[in-house]
């Protein structure tokens, strides 16, 4: 965890809301200068910092509308840091809590250098890392659909579908138009299609977006993380677009954990109760290194190998994690020392 510890005259902490903030302004010596509520208005919050502009930090906690205000402190230099939810427990834990007691805690938290440091995404490549995120979430859509139709052919013990169907392709999907004897079912796998269809095509146009963008914005490292066999053009975005900066990540742990690669032991008087903060970190990473282990181990022997010598002491499961955050060490080296992938090197070392 790290802390936000810089001083500063004055500090400004915003409980952030869809259409209203709550802002406190504290100086050095604890006074409270403004607690007021406003409207997301960013005339309404520069009147309020105006007197103290140069001389302000302004602090939200994370949640879905930081953006606005980010863009806002860079627009007129206002030194801006975002707050970790799940660490801020000064607000969550609290008997009493509601917006004016939240935002003179973040501000105390500040002043403290107890702040949380969450990572506040540059406004450049934002927009396409959600965008890649919005194609994760379609396709866990459009899986969840074609395993609809898979388990409807089950339902009605109807000839098993052909073990190359990919509900994708158009021919495939033509192939069901007429499947089910019942109209009622059809219609309702119709639907299901169509949907499918629709996804397909709409998929398509944003994965060449990006794809055309990350040429422009990293296509040195995309190709870097490409030369690791089971990454591929997507999964190679999905972790470039997560990490942003690999220089932010001082050593190889402090990025295993932010990918959720690694458990933390929960240790109290000499015993252990378990780990703890399993879901800490990015959950989109932790995907992309867990997918990147499975598809490693396709068509290759020397993977399945050393995933054989790893099962050897532990399960299967947690082979596959011990991969996966093999795999993210492996990423980290290659995206700070720009070097291809190196087979032997991985499986040795």
């Amino acid at each position: 965890m790290n802390f936000y510890t810089n001083t500063h005259p004055y500090y400004c902490g915003i409980d952030l809301h869809t259409r209203l903030l709550y802002v406190c302004i504290i100086d050095n010596e604890n006074n409270i200068l403004v607690h007021e509520k406003i409207d997301d208005s960013p005339d309404k919050l520069l009147a309020l910092l105006k007197p103290y502009l140069g001389n302000i930090v302004v602090g939200v906690e994370c949640m879905h509308c930081w953006y606005w205000v980010s863009d806002f402190c860079e627009e007129h230099n206002i030194d801006f840091i975002l707050g970790h939810a799940l660490y801020m427990k000064a607000i969550h834990a609290g008997k009493t809590k509601n917006d004016k007691i939240d935002a003179l805690k973040i501000a105390k938290l500040m002043r403290g250098g107890n702040f949380p440091l969450a990572h506040a995404y540059s406004k450049e490549h934002r927009s396409i890392r959600d965008a890649l995120r919005r194609r994760t979430h379609i396709m866990r859509m459009s899986a969840q659909l074609k395993a609809h139709v898979a388990s409807t052919v089950s339902q009605y013990n109807l000839p098993a579908l052909e073990t190359r169907l990919d509900l994708r392709n158009s021919p495939d999907r033509e192939k069901m138009r007429h499947f089910f004897p019942d109209e009622a079912v059809q219609k309702s796998m119709d639907l299901n299609l169509n949907i499918i269809e629709t996804m397909v095509s709409e998929l398509y146009k944003i994965e060449h977006y990006v794809k055309t963008q990350a040429q422009t914005h990293c296509a040195t490292d995309l190709h870097i993380l490409k030369s690791f066999p089971g990454i591929g053009k997507i999964l190679a975005l999905t972790i470039l677009y997560e990490v942003g900066d690999i220089e932010r990540f001082p050593t190889v742990q402090k990025f295993a954990s932010y990918s959720r690669l690694v458990k933390c032991k929960a240790e109290s008087a000499g015993k252990t109760h378990g780990t703890q903060g399993n879901k800490i970190g990015n959950a989109h990473l932790k995907w992309a290194f867990s997918e990147a282990a499975v598809l490693y181990l396709k068509g290759n022997d020397n993977a399945k190998r050393y995933l054989a010598k790893l099962q050897k002491r532990m399960s299967k499961a947690k082979a596959l994690s011990a991969l996966a955050h093999k795999i993210g060490r492996c990423t980290y080296f290659m995206l700070k020392n720009q070097q291809v992938f190196d087979e032997e090197r991985f499986l040795n070392g």
